[in-house]
């Protein structure tokens, strides 16, 4: 069935409502405020692996692959020497990219560069300083010229996630 990204966007919202009906909802993470500009990002108190756990779920039960797994926080512990740091960022940091075929179309058939935000990308890290505290995130889209409607359907769809991986 070929759905178009309003379509996709309706569905997102009915499953929103239906968790909401459910009592399933985020109300336990806090809105981060302070990250940088164009940075979307929840934190919430938990095991990291949980939040992880719950973000991958969160992506595959949407029909989505997870194309990459990007160990950022390992990739930091590993180098450090080699680039003379003396801090440990993170705990645990990760990036999930993946993508949806008919967002992506979407948006693209309305603006061929927007091929620079594919795949789409969601983080989560646990900083050495803050241990317990899991921050989830995304950077949206751009919503302008003519894939402005697309890219909030990906938009969207980024934010349901995102709230999915840190609610309790």
């Amino acid at each position: 069935m070929k759905m178009s990204a309003n379509a996709y966007v309706r569905l997102g919202f009915g499953l929103g409502v239906a968790l909401a009906m459910q009592g399933g909802s985020a109300t336990a993470q806090e809105r981060l405020t302070d990250l940088m500009m164009g940075v979307t990002g929840y934190a919430v108190s938990g095991e990291f692996e949980d939040v992880v756990f719950n973000l991958e779920t969160a992506i595959v039960n949407r029909g989505l692959v997870i194309d990459y797994v990007s160990h950022v926080g390992e990739m930091l512990d590993r180098t450090g020497a080699d680039v003379g740091a003396g801090t440990k960022v993170f705990l645990n940091a990760q990036t999930n990219l993946f993508c949806s075929s008919v967002l992506s179309r979407a948006v693209m058939e309305a603006d061929a560069s927007a091929i620079a935000y594919c795949p789409y990308s969601i983080f989560a890290y646990e900083t050495a300083d803050e241990p317990g505290k899991v921050v989830v995130g995304y950077r949206p889209l751009p919503l302008t010229g003519a894939s402005a409607e697309a890219a909030q359907a990906v938009n969207d769809l980024l934010e349901e996630i995102a709230l999915e991986a840190v609610a309790e």
